[in-house]
């Protein structure tokens, strides 16, 4: 397809990914983002292996290399006693398994190198979307500010409060997990007895605590996972109250209560999803990211999910057509390439948002009597292992949907 003015509206981790591969097909791409400057706030986050194969196709190996941590090894410990139950290497054994590294990151560093991928003036800031019309002739936004844009296609990478998911399929309803997840960071200093090479979980009967090492391993970043009441509101930025973390983590082994004790500051995320969307866009205009597929954390994938995403959307906006599809001209070819784009990921990314309602650290959790349920390391990672083998962008020629066929 001839060069397409493509609109990205949200410059997160999936905005600049979709903008980072569109880019590279040769598409000119403008990004909208609402805040008032760029900058990814937060604390580390997981990449996993089929999210790192095709950040390393686009040119970041050495950078994540250089940025990332890449653990040694997974560790599960006893919540009480914190005797080390079980050890899985990670490391070169994980890269040799699944085909590329898995790496833990600062999400601000991770966004700062997507960010590098882009030509200056890519992304606008300032800009919230208040609504958009897509008509024969294109796409047209109108922001806030009084400010316009037109665009072939408009791709809606703006979170889980997308207002191109809004406009598309009304708001949603979250679905609550009645848990919720304190996050943050502590430095390395501080927690010395706590090794920074590995992804350690302690799992108790109604609380998980996890940490994993980022920058280097100077900084740890912490989730723990605690019973939330009902009828609390969907937030990822609400202040976490230390007091009540504590208290969560009281009786606990040494290593974490020290952990607990060494937090500064935190975050407090209630745990939400949604119901998976039928479908995602229409016409000229489709979703990326948690716009389209919002998930719980549990099997890490939130960013490697939109890495993916980004790639197989470049690849259809850059594909050959059917007959019937070039028939249309220029808009029955964009929309042929984003039904197509929708046909192979949302049957994918709904699986797995679907499964990390019970998956992940989840099965971790200790039996009865105390015990850490049999074999338990080995579901963990068979849980997640077909996700992580997965190549988004390897079998696409072969993958392609038939023309017309439904999504």
């Amino acid at each position: 397809m001839p060069k397409v003015r493509i609109a990205i509206v949200g410059a997160g981790m999936g905005g600049l990914a979709a903008a980072a591969a569109l880019t590279r097909a040769g598409h000119e791409v403008r990004v909208h983002e609402q805040a008032a400057a760029l900058g990814e706030v937060g604390v580390g986050m997981h990449l996993t292996p089929n999210g790192t194969r095709i950040l390393q196709r686009w040119g970041l190996g050495d950078a994540l290399r250089a940025r990332a941590v890449r653990p040694e090894a997974m560790e599960v410990r006893e919540w009480a006693g914190g005797t080390t139950l079980v050890r899985r290497p990670m490391g070169e054994a994980w890269t040799a398994e699944f085909g590329a590294p898995y790496y833990t990151v600062h999400r601000a560093d991770l966004h700062a190198l997507l960010l590098g991928l882009l030509p200056p003036g890519t992304v606008r800031v300032g800009h919230r979307l208040e609504r958009f019309t897509d008509a024969e002739d294109g796409v047209r936004l109108e922001f806030a500010d009084g400010g316009v844009d037109e665009a072939d296609v408009l791709i809606g990478a703006d979170g889980v409060h997308s207002v191109v998911r809004h406009a598309l399929h009304g708001p949603g309803t979250p679905v609550f997990t009645g848990q919720s997840a304190f996050r943050g960071l502590v430095a390395r200093r501080d927690v010395p007895h706590l090794p920074g090479d590995t992804v350690l979980v302690w799992a108790g009967p109604d609380a998980r605590m996890l940490l994993y090492p980022v920058r280097g391993g100077e900084q740890l970043t912490f989730v723990a996972i605690v019973p939330a009441g009902e009828g609390r509101p969907e937030s990822w930025s609400e202040p976490g109250d230390l007091g009540a973390l504590a208290a969560a983590f009281t009786g606990w082994n040494e290593d974490v209560t020290a952990l607990v004790a060494a937090v500064r500051q935190a975050r407090r995320w209630d745990l939400h999803d949604r119901e998976p969307l039928a479908s995602w866009g229409r016409g000229a205009v489709t979703l990326l990211g948690d716009a389209a597929h919002p998930m719980l954390p549990h099997h890490g994938q939130g960013v490697g999910q939109a890495v993916e995403d980004a790639a197989v959307l470049a690849h259809f906006l850059g594909a050959p057509h059917p007959p019937h599809a070039r028939a249309g001209g220029r808009r029955g070819r964009i929309a042929e390439a984003l039904h197509r784009y929708e046909a192979v990921r949302r049957p994918h990314t709904t699986r797995v948002q679907l499964g990390s309602r019970d998956g992940g650290s989840q099965r971790l959790r200790p039996t009865a009597d105390g015990a850490a349920p049999k074999d338990s390391m080995s579901s963990l990672v068979q849980d997640v292992s077909w996700i992580q083998r997965h190549d988004a962008e390897a079998d696409l020629p072969e993958a392609a949907v038939p023309a017309g066929a439904p999504a």
